[in-house]
């Protein structure tokens, strides 16, 4: 059986009509994935701005309530980034012997958070120390969502 030259027309433009959905299709995919990627970061950048506005009430006030409050909302703030697939950035330090170990962003906000309440409850501590503190653990969230 021979095949004609409509036939063979008729079948490229089917292929071609494939093609064009794939690529509609993939085009889709991208735009879906980009809008919710900027929808994640608006929701990061308010609670980065929450978070700030919370840290200087703690400077003037130093209230139990309001370390909570930031405690709160800096675990609200890694849960999101590490839910959405921002993921966590590890650096990796190599020791002489070549030992690699990796060292988590999350543990050092973890720890600051600790050094944060302790300075809290030290009444002697000074509003810059506090600031100090509350400004690395800004930066340390920043970080891991860059």
């Amino acid at each position: 059986m021979k095949i004609s030259q409509d036939m063979r027309t008729q079948l490229d433009s089917l292929k071609k009509g494939d093609n064009q959905r794939k690529s509609n299709g993939q085009q889709f995919d991208n735009m879906v994935r980009t809008q919710s990627t900027q929808l994640k970061q608006a929701e990061l950048h308010k609670l980065m701005s929450e978070i700030t506005a919370q840290g200087k009430k703690i400077a003037r006030f130093r209230s139990f309530k309001d370390l909570a409050a930031y405690k709160r909302m800096v675990k609200r703030f890694l849960k999101e980034t590490v839910d959405h697939g921002l993921g966590i950035k590890q650096s990796h330090s190599f020791v002489l012997d070549g030992d690699n170990r990796k060292l988590s962003i999350v543990k050092e906000i973890d720890e600051k958070l600790v050094e944060l309440t302790e300075n809290v409850l030290d009444q002697e501590k000074n509003s810059i120390q506090i600031l100090d503190l509350i400004g690395e653990i800004k930066g340390l969230l920043i970080n891991l969502y860059t």
